[in-house]
């Protein structure tokens, strides 16, 4: 039998008991009355209806940082690719007039142009490969040709892109990209 409670409130130690404040006993509540007991006003309940302003405020602003860190690297990766696209024709390049001075004892002057891996330059080399070293001869990622210059002053031969402006010099994605300078 139970002892009548006629207030009841959270055990302090939090047993999950009663504290019975008319007799003083600890009811525990491992008995199932088929009755829901209330639940005391002291309680505080937890309403299950949605988010509050603050936690929906405080997402927004973690949104907004992580948004901060991440977007100038995204808004950068076509740049790079481009620039990184470059490094590998000019590369290409290079090794395309290697074996053109291979074959020709030479490489082709800056009057040929880099055309001459492409089809036979004027006056025509002793000993041009059957369908050239190039199967055809691309500008650079942003439309431009590329710049060939032979002797260069940095070595045999020099290939510049002038990058995204198509201009000489430039910061960014405006930055040349040169031949004797790609690791």
């Amino acid at each position: 039998m139970r002892a009548p409670i006629v207030q009841r409130k959270l055990d302090p130690a939090g047993r999950g008991a009663w504290l019975a404040t008319e007799s003083d006993e600890y009811v525990m509540n491992q008995e199932k009355s088929a009755a829901p007991e209330k639940q005391d006003v002291n309680v505080p309940r937890r309403r299950n209806q949605g988010f509050t302003l603050i936690e929906l405020m405080v997402v927004v602003v973690i949104l907004g940082i992580l948004a901060a860190f991440i977007v100038p690297n995204i808004m950068t990766a076509p740049d790079d690719a481009k620039r990184a696209k470059a490094k590998v024709e000019i590369e290409a390049l290079k090794t395309a007039l290697k074996m053109y001075k291979l074959d020709n004892g030479a490489y082709p002057g800056t009057e040929q142009g880099l055309q001459a891996l492409v089809e036979i330059p004027s006056p025509p080399p002793k000993n041009w490969r059957k369908g050239g070293y190039l199967e055809k001869m691309a500008s650079d990622p942003w439309g431009n040709e590329y710049v060939y210059l032979c002797p260069g002053q940095n070595g045999d031969f020099d290939i510049i892109s002038y990058g995204a402006d198509g201009l000489p010099e430039g910061d960014s994605a405006d930055a040349d990209i040169r031949s004797w300078e790609i690791e």
